[in-house]
């Protein structure tokens, strides 16, 4: 009996699709993939390899465009010496 880390299916089974959960981001999934969503529609990618969003910041969601990530905002610029002359 195969067991659960065998990758070959079993015999009129459909191969398992992998999937890796990243805590700080999105799940990837083997692709293609359709996701049905909340009303019921369904999103389609036939990449090889899919980032499903889990934080729901996507502007493109439910693919994820990395809105997850934390923004750190650069240094601002030194202030001008505005002291006339």
């Amino acid at each position: 009996m195969p067991g659960p880390s065998d990758s070959s299916p079993a015999p009129g089974r459909t191969p398992a699709r992998r999937v890796s959960v990243d805590p700080q981001g999105p799940v990837l999934v083997e692709g293609p993939v359709e996701i049905v969503l909340d009303d019921g529609t369904v999103a389609r990618s036939d990449r090889f390899m899919v980032a499903v969003c889990t934080c729901r910041r996507s502007r493109t969601y439910p693919w994820c465009d990395t809105s997850h990530r934390r923004r750190e905002r650069a240094d601002p610029p030194p202030p001008e010496d505005r002291t006339p002359r």
